[in-house]
């Protein structure tokens, strides 16, 4: 068909998770209490290393960064999901639909290379620790993190390139609560095969290189401190567990979205609530539960805010 003739899309439906009435609305008390921990925490863990000088430090300059990305991502397509439950014609426009991906993806592939800067420092803490101030110098750290927002804004715009030219017609139905890549793709008027693989490459390739480096990280990390006390390991073990678990809780859904989807929409609805509204949460929430120091930063803020008032 000529794409002259072809009507324009001026806007999307989303189909949500569900059609049922009293499941929206659990869904709703679910949402908004999970963003608003979300929301809390995020700033309670940057509002802690910022005014904290004992959490003056890389690893926490990292940590508040990673809280500040998984702000982002969680206000990025939460807000609209929690609105959209009370709607009954849940329409996104074209434009906010671009935009929606391009930040999903800006902050999805900034925090991937971030994971990796921050396995980077806990090599450098464990595996060199005489060299670690130097290495990891306050104007390195600015430089890694400004190298990961750089990297994700380069993979969102390319992939926003991939796709706003495509002609939409119709239909317009997403079957889900936010713009979500793949399925934006499949709504348009033309054969998208050769072109939602170069899409699903294209993350995949940034999904799977960080994946292995990161692995590649924690691998040698263990690997050399075999060689010294029992407790070195422990404690070694203990340092990178949260760090590992982040990894996985982050990077699966993401390989099961673009590099293996599995085409199963209730699989897949499930693997995109996972990966845009619990990983948000969790991420700061493991770094944070299971470190000792930030714990007692927090107290000590709870404290000088007492006093104040």
């Amino acid at each position: 068909m000529d794409r002259v003739n072809q009507s324009v899309v001026s806007e999307f439906v989303l189909l949500g998770l569900t059609d049922s009435w009293e499941l929206q609305i659990c869904l709703f008390l679910l949402f908004s209490v999970i963003y608003l921990a979300t929301v809390l925490g995020n700033i309670l863990i940057m509002t802690t290393v910022i005014t904290d000088s004992h959490l003056h430090s890389p690893m926490y300059f990292l940590l508040a960064n990673l809280s500040f990305v998984d702000l982002w991502l969680s206000s990025v397509t939460i807000p609209k999901a929690i609105i959209d439950f009370f709607r009954e014609n849940k329409t996104i426009s074209f434009g906010i639909c671009m935009w929606q991906v391009v930040f999903v993806h800006f902050a999805g592939g900034g925090e991937m290379v971030l994971l990796v800067t921050m396995a980077y420092d806990r090599y450098v803490a464990i595996c060199k620790p005489l060299h670690y101030t130097t290495i990891m110098s306050q104007q390195r750290c600015i430089w890694l993190v400004v190298i990961s927002w750089a990297i994700g804004l380069v993979h969102s715009i390319s992939q926003l390139v991939m796709i706003v030219d495509l002609p939409f017609c119709g239909p317009r139905e997403i079957d889900s609560f936010f713009c979500d890549l793949p399925l934006v793709i499949e709504l348009a008027c033309m054969d998208t095969s050769v072109l939602g693989s170069l899409v699903n490459a294209d993350s995949g390739f940034l999904a799977t290189v960080c994946f292995i480096l990161l692995l590649i990280s924690y691998i040698y990390i263990l690997l050399t401190v075999r060689h010294h006390s029992t407790d070195g390991v422990y404690k070694a073990l203990s340092t990178c567990t949260a760090h590992i678990m982040v990894v996985f809780i982050f990077f699966v859904p993401c390989i099961f979205i673009y590099l293996c989807p599995l085409n199963i929409p209730s699989v897949d609805k499930f693997l995109a609530v996972f990966y845009a509204v619990f990983t948000p949460l969790l991420n700061p929430s493991i770094y944070t539960l299971r470190n000792k120091e930030m714990k007692e930063a927090m107290k000590r803020l709870s404290m000088s805010a007492r006093g104040k008032s």
